[in-house]
């Protein structure tokens, strides 16, 4: 599939993504994507952020892909579920938090734990980081494996973010394009 056919659904993590993020530039590039836009981007609540992405979902007026970023992934994954019939037809998912196993995760993401179960509905990839303070290699690829998803390891790029130095992300770009590519 062509990028220019789907709608590009952003789906940020806790706090948004910051001003220069991967995320921001390419919804600035695809001119088919969009973010997201929660209710409450700093104490979220599991049924709130799920209502919105379904929405949204529903909105669009094309094949959906989802991109995902930290707590985003986890919200992509909680809705899978309901989404099997609907118009998602793929996902990129990067740098999931650890909700579940990380001793340092934030409370305010406890309503998202107990959620990385199943497969997911539709096809996937996952791309982690060897060394992102939030999840452990072994952890993201004990995620690709349960739901299904492509899994490839971007390095020793942190969070995958503007703090670890992923503002511009071509080769981001290029993972998602080969995602496309299969669906």
């Amino acid at each position: 599939m062509k990028t220019a056919d789907a709608d590009i659904l952003i789906v940020p993590g806790l706090g948004h993504a910051a001003p220069g993020h991967w995320q921001h530039r390419w919804a600035d590039k695809i001119r088919n994507a969009r973010f997201v836009e929660q209710q409450e981007w700093d104490r979220p609540t599991l049924a709130g952020w799920l209502e919105t992405l379904e929405r949204d979902i529903m909105m669009a007026t094309r094949p959906v892909v989802l991109v995902g970023h930290s707590l985003g992934v986890q919200a992509i994954v909680a809705a899978s579920q309901t989404l099997a019939d609907t118009k998602v037809r793929a996902a990129f998912l990067v740098a999931p938090p650890d909700v579940d196993e990380h001793p340092d995760v934030p409370a305010v993401m406890a309503p998202f734990r107990g959620l990385s179960g199943d497969p997911l509905k539709f096809p996937s990839m996952l791309v982690a980081s060897a060394n992102d303070p939030w999840c452990t290699v072994e952890r993201a690829a004990e995620f690709a494996a349960r739901w299904g998803s492509d899994f490839h390891i971007a390095g020793d790029v942190g969070h995958i973010d503007v703090e670890s130095g992923h503002g511009p992300w071509p080769e981001g770009l290029l993972m998602f394009t080969r995602l496309m590519s299969r669906i």
